[in-house]
């Protein structure tokens, strides 16, 4: 199959269109969110969604994210990653099979709705985790595209995939919070450095291969800005797989934390990876048979036996 977004093969980064459309459904009445928030999300790349979430069932998730951290020894320990220079935990990945309350969460209408008509397909979780950044000592995630990664490491094949960030501790512009590049999910950026062997080891503590040029980077933020969303817990924080972002360190006494689910569509499912030989492994990225999210109604707090 021919590569339209190919990248860590030149020596220079290269700024190439898009070629997939972003909103794949034409927006209609009975669509899970109003006209103007698919018209923002086609047009920068993200939008917030506010409200969704009772204040029982935002303890409830909160309780269930900090039964996942106090007591690491009862998941996989493929799954959890620590901080570069501590044992502090920073993610947990596939937290949608190892934890029932984030199974549900995962297939909720509230959100896998919004997802299968922004995508315009039945959708999959291609990845789910649990972000953690501790205070004072919580690290950067340095600016990325999601797709860059899934493409050439994981093998998706276009641009029809989307990241919901469940926000479960408030994120102020102080403490860390994601920051995007409004827009740039248009251009795909290219990115220099031919991937080592089993880089994910590396890379989930502290990307090095895969991270765009800074020149290009300066481009992007000159051109559409920077924007830091924030919010109480319980916000939904939804971008598209190409959009440029990151998150500054937490120097702040205050934690932050987040449910991170990735939602596929089912007609994109993982081929062989674009650029490496060995594809990444199972809890990074879903590589069974996708089977279709059926749509969960009703509260968390009454649905699931926590």
């Amino acid at each position: 199959m021919t590569d339209i977004y190919p990248s860590r093969h030149a020596a220079t980064a290269e700024m190439r269109p898009r070629q997939d459309p972003v909103l794949h459904s034409e927006w209609s009445d009975d669509a899970p969110i109003g006209v103007e928030l698919a018209a923002q999300f086609d047009r920068d790349g993200y939008i917030v969604l506010e409200d969704l979430f009772s204040d029982d069932e935002v303890t409830f998730l909160q309780r269930a994210a900090g039964k996942l951290l106090a007591d690491p020894s009862a998941l996989d320990d493929d799954t959890i990653v620590t901080e570069p220079q501590s044992k502090e935990i920073r993610s947990i990945f596939e937290i949608h099979r190892q934890n029932a309350v984030m199974a549900r969460l995962a297939a909720d209408a509230r959100l896998a709705d919004v997802a299968r008509f922004l995508l315009g397909d039945e959708v999959y979780i291609h990845q789910s985790r649990l972000n953690y950044k501790p205070g004072f000592k919580g690290k950067e995630f340095y600016w990325h595209s999601d797709f860059e990664t899934w493409h050439v490491e994981d093998g998706m094949p276009r641009m029809r995939a989307l990241s919901m960030s469940i926000l479960l501790a408030e994120n102020t512009p102080h403490n860390g919070p994601l920051m995007v590049i409004p827009r740039s999910h248009k251009t795909y950026l290219t990115c220099v450095g031919e991937t080592p062997d089993d880089h994910y080891l590396s890379s989930l503590k502290k990307q090095e291969y895969g991270v765009p040029d800074e020149d290009s980077l300066a481009e992007l933020a000159h051109k559409h800005g920077i924007v830091a969303p924030t919010g109480k817990p319980g916000t939904v924080i939804l971008f598209d797989c190409n959009l440029m972002h990151g998150s500054n360190g937490n120097i702040t006494p205050f934690p932050r934390a987040n449910a991170f689910l990735v939602y596929n569509a089912v007609s994109n499912r993982l081929e062989k990876p674009f650029g490496v030989e060995k594809p990444r492994p199972w809890f990074l990225a879903n590589r069974d048979e996708p089977a279709p999210l059926t749509p969960q109604r009703g509260s968390l707090v009454e649905t699931v036996a926590a």
